[in-house]
């Protein structure tokens, strides 16, 4: 048989002091003369009531706080609420009738207090009810119960003899109640049943259920429905105060051959304790038992952790009387009124005692069994390890500090497993740390060394994949893609990499570790546009030197978004904000520009509205116009040339523009495929630089400095006539032809641009002139030629071409004799016109100045007869006029100061002065008229011809 072991868990208390053991046994007060016949616990008190009819509470001390006559005869049962600070008593009263019983049952209010005298205290009774009455005949009670339902409502059940249980339910304090009564069955010999031995309450929600014990049977009423249901749940029974209830509501009976356990559908577990059960209990999950020898007679009083199958204590007691459980202790009343306090020790105490004899199992199932706190149940593993580990029990131990986990630093164990020979153990502790989501970096690093080192590539698996990737990564993520990197388990990275979603991680793996490049951009294709574009942008180098077209063409959908068309919208859209730039991906081309100048000719044929096309044009128009972009191959073969071509490049530079000689020489020492290129490169730049600036266009899709400064460094002649022209900076345009010595090409240019009809500039034909004075060389035929155009447009006068002529040694007069013919010839013309005009003036001058005399000197004779405005005869009143009009006086009308026939025209005169007196103030039409004729001087001497130059006005000194 099963012998269960012996422990000291508990220890006798000294009685109100709650210390250690050793104390001086306490009593029952004096003032309480009679025999106790009952007693109860609760609120902090211990209510004991005597076969007098008083009522005793004691204090934490055993000191009596104060007694009180409950009955007049005795107290044959009490009970303490636990809601309420209330005692319920049945007890012997004196019979008022002879046809009334003397049993009652009281309610007293311990919270209100009657003072009657100095030395008596009596609590206030709520309520007197007898118990027998006609309808509930009077019986020996045998046990009682009180439960407390929703305060003020009480459930009293009181046991009789006979076999009925009595019932009182409601508000007790008003006698607003109600009565019945139940009968458990009778004995099999059809007899009287037996007296009630036990009662117990089982409260399960609204379900309320009552437990009814003879010496014969176990019984189970169901409350809650009408009529109350009995169930008979066993057909053995026990003696009074064998029965009692455990914290789980089970009813608990004790035999001489067992303890037994019942719940609402039977019996539960059973325990095998030899003995008579004086007395049963239950005291914080341990199962208390006064069992009596039946040899000796002496009791011994066992107390019983039924989870961990041990006596927690056992000790001999002698005629207990009561038993109850009061402030954390077990107390005992003897017979003879004394009382024994049994309190539990701590659980350090308990555990040094388990430890100096190597108990750790016990310890363990101790500290679980009692709820522990984690901290303490760890502590006690992790000794219990240490003892197993110090024994080299290694696998024993490692279980132990496995349940350790998330309380015992990882530290610690790891420290004790390191050893090459342990190394399957601290695999399992790493496994179930990762397991827990308590793993740092180390502890994986550590444990995927475990694994390559053991080489199992099974369990590298189920960590790694995790059951085929169902459920969270439960280590750190680059710590684990490290490892595996680092120990060649590239496939085990990559699927670390891909479930955690990191794909820079994935990438790296396929294309540094494995160059598995076609599959590196199969998996770029199906990322998320944001994710693709970072990640391109990171290992675009390596993609471009190892599979620049399909880089490419993943770049193109990128920027884009061909792949869904239906989403294109307007340059204003957020849509096309979000779309990668082409700008971003440059510097992943450093290496291979002739791809990005791919990649960048595509995308602005796709895409006409980009938020970044100027910084693409001008990449494109870098690109096109350099000289330098080569094939890979080429320009590791001929890197030295190129430097060399570089440092002609700067040179040039300097002078803003290289000859065509020179750069012909240039492309003479390059390989033919490289100067091809150029050439091709070179005419895609310039349509680059015509379509990025149409004449419909305010303003070119790229940087026109920048478009100069590339076109200057590296001699695109095409390209700067272009942007000179479009800048209308003609004069620059005018220079180019000059460096170049194109002199068909400068008149060409000058026919072009120096047209005033078509917005040109006619000074360029005198800088062309000047040119050719300058030049030091025969350049007869282009001078006949400019003279031609000059002549035509006037822009230069004869003497100026004679003196920028005559500079220029290698020109005969020859080259100008026609030209000086022809302009003395017209020359001559105009002075003889001008000659002919002057003296017609002065014929008309002379005639008006007689006139004038004539006026002022002799008198004037008027000999119309007629009115000139009415044509009658002219009489007077009369009025002459100098101009020889005669009018009426009465035809005039108030005008009589004026001739009406000669006054429009006078006043026309006077108007065209007086508008001439104003285009004299209006200096910015004098100048406008200037520049835009041809010969200025016939402007001026227009001005002096009409007296508006030559008068000045002098504004009147101040003061005068």
């Amino acid at each position: 048989m099963y012998q269960w072991r012996k422990f000291e868990f508990f220890e006798e208390k000294a009685a109100g002091r709650g210390g250690g053991g050793g104390g001086s046994s306490a009593a029952v007060p004096a003032e309480i003369a009679g025999r106790i016949t009952c007693c109860s616990g609760g609120r902090g008190r211990v209510a004991v009531g005597c076969d007098d009819g008083t009522v005793g509470l004691l204090d934490r001390g055993f000191r009596l706080s104060y007694g009180f006559q409950a009955h007049a005869s005795s107290v044959l049962f009490l009970q303490q609420l636990k809601q309420r600070n209330v005692l319920v008593t049945v007890g012997d009263d004196d019979q008022s009738s002879s046809q009334s019983s003397a049993i009652c049952l009281k309610v007293f209010d311990l919270d209100k207090v009657q003072e009657e005298g100095s030395s008596t205290t009596t609590p206030f009774c709520v309520q007197i009810l007898r118990v027998f009455t006609d309808h509930f005949p009077q019986a020996k009670i045998t046990s009682f119960m009180v439960l407390e339902e929703a305060p003020p409502i009480l459930l009293i059940a009181i046991g009789l003899h006979n076999g009925f249980i009595y019932c009182i339910k409601g508000d007790i304090a008003r006698e607003r109640i109600t009565r019945f009564k139940l009968q458990v069955e009778a004995t099999s010999d059809g007899s009287t049943s037996l007296p009630i031995t036990g009662l117990g309450f089982r409260v399960e929600g609204q379900a309320h259920q009552l437990f009814a014990v003879t010496p014969s049977s176990v019984s189970l009423f169901s409350l809650h429905v009408q009529p109350p249901r009995r169930q008979t749940l066993d057909q053995i029974g026990c003696q009074t105060n064998a029965v009692a209830m455990s914290d789980r509501m089970d009813l608990i009976i004790g035999r001489p051959e067992a303890v037994y356990f019942y719940e609402v559908d039977g019996r539960g577990p059973c325990w095998a304790f030899d003995g008579e059960k004086r007395f049963v209990g239950w005291f914080r999950g341990y199962l208390l038992c006064i069992i009596e020898d039946q040899r000796t007679q002496k009791g011994t009083l066992n107390v019983y952790d039924l989870k961990n199958r041990l006596i927690a204590h056992s000790m001999p007691v002698g005629d207990v009387s009561h038993l109850v459980c009061e402030w954390g202790y077990i107390i005992l009343i003897m017979a003879d009124k004394k009382i024994l306090c049994i309190g539990e020790k701590d659980m350090e105490s308990k555990l040094d005692m388990l430890f100096k004899k190597n108990l750790y199992t016990v310890a363990i199932n101790l500290v679980q069994s009692q709820q522990a706190d984690p901290a303490s149940t760890a502590e006690v593993l992790r000794k219990y390890g240490d003892h197993l580990y110090g024994k080299q029990e290694y696998d024993e131990a490692m279980s132990q500090y496995i349940h350790t986990i998330g309380h015992l630093e990882p530290s610690y164990v790891i420290q004790k497993f390191l050893d090459a020979k342990r190394i399957y153990n601290l695999t399992n502790y790493l496994e179930k740390l990762h397991d827990r989501g308590l793993a740092s970096k180390d502890h994986t690093t550590l444990l995927l060394n475990c694994y390559t080192k053991l080489k199992d590539v099974e369990k590298l698996n189920d960590f790694i994949k995790d059951e085929e990737g169902i459920g969270e990564i439960k280590f750190d993520v680059e710590t684990a893609i490290r490892v595996c990197r680092a120990a060649g388990y590239h496939e085990h990275a990559m699927f670390v990499a891909k479930k955690a979603g990191r794909h820079e991680l994935y990438l790296k793996i396929l294309l540094e570790d494995l160059g598995r490049y076609d599959e590196a951009l199969q998996y770029i294709s199906g990322l998320e546009a944001n994710q693709a574009g970072l990640t391109v942008k990171e290992y675009g180098k390596i993609l471009v030197e190892h599979r620049p077209s399909e880089t490419v063409e993943i770049l193109l959908r990128l920027c884009t978004d061909v792949g869904d068309p239906t989403t294109r919208r307007g340059s204003n859209s957020m849509h096309l904000l979000m779309i990668p730039s082409p700008m971003d991906f440059v510097n992943i081309f450093v290496h291979s520009p002739q791809y990005l100048m791919e990649f960048l000719e595509n995308y602005i044929k796709a895409v006409k509205d980009s938020p970044a096309q100027t910084e693409i044009h001008n990449t494109l128009l870098e690109l096109y116009i350099s000289n330098d972009l080569s094939f890979p191959s080429v320009s590791q073969e001929n890197g030295f040339e190129n430097h060399n071509i570089k440092e002609t490049n700067g040179k040039g530079a300097t002078n803003g523009y290289k000859s065509g000689t020179r750069e012909k020489a240039i492309l003479g020492k390059e390989d033919t495929k490289i100067a091809k290129s150029i050439v091709d490169r070179r005419r895609k730049g310039l349509a680059l630089l015509k379509s990025a600036w149409t004449s419909e266009m305010q303003e070119p899709l790229y940087d026109v400095d920048l478009a100069l400064i590339l076109c200057n460094t590296h001699a695109f002649k095409e390209g700067l006539l272009f942007l000179y022209e479009k800048l209308k900076l003609y004069k620059e345009v005018i220079s180019c032809y000059k460096q170049a010595h194109d002199h068909q090409g400068l008149i060409a240019c000058c026919k072009k641009l120096g047209d005033s009809s078509q917005g040109g500039d006619p000074s360029l034909w005198g800088d062309l002139l000047k040119y050719f004075g300058e030049l030091g060389e025969d350049c007869s035929k282009e001078v006949k030629e400019v003279l031609t155009y000059i002549e035509k447009e006037d822009v230069v006068p004869p003497i100026v071409v004679l003196q920028t002529l005559s500079k220029n040694p290698c020109l005969t007069l020859s080259v100008v004799k026609d030209y000086i013919a022809r302009k003395l010839e017209q020359e001559s013309k105009l002075i003889e016109d001008d000659r002919k005009s002057i003296d017609k003036y002065q014929e008309e001058t002379e005639l008006m100045k007689r006139e004038i005399e004539d006026l002022k000197t002799n008198a004037k004779v008027f000999q119309l007869s007629k009115c000139t405005a009415c044509t009658f005869t002219l009489d007077l009143p009369a009025v002459h006029f100098m101009c020889m009009h005669s009018f009426h006086l009465r035809c005039l009308g108030d005008n009589e100061k004026e001739c009406p026939e000669c006054a429009p025209e006078y006043r026309s005169v006077m108007e065209a002065k007086q508008k001439l007196e104003q285009n004299a103030r209006d200096h910015d039409l004098f100048f406008r008229q200037l520049r835009g004729s041809k010969d200025g001087f016939s402007v001026v001497a227009d001005y002096f011809s009409k007296g508006i130059v030559s008068k000045t006005t002098v504004p009147p000194e101040n003061g005068r």
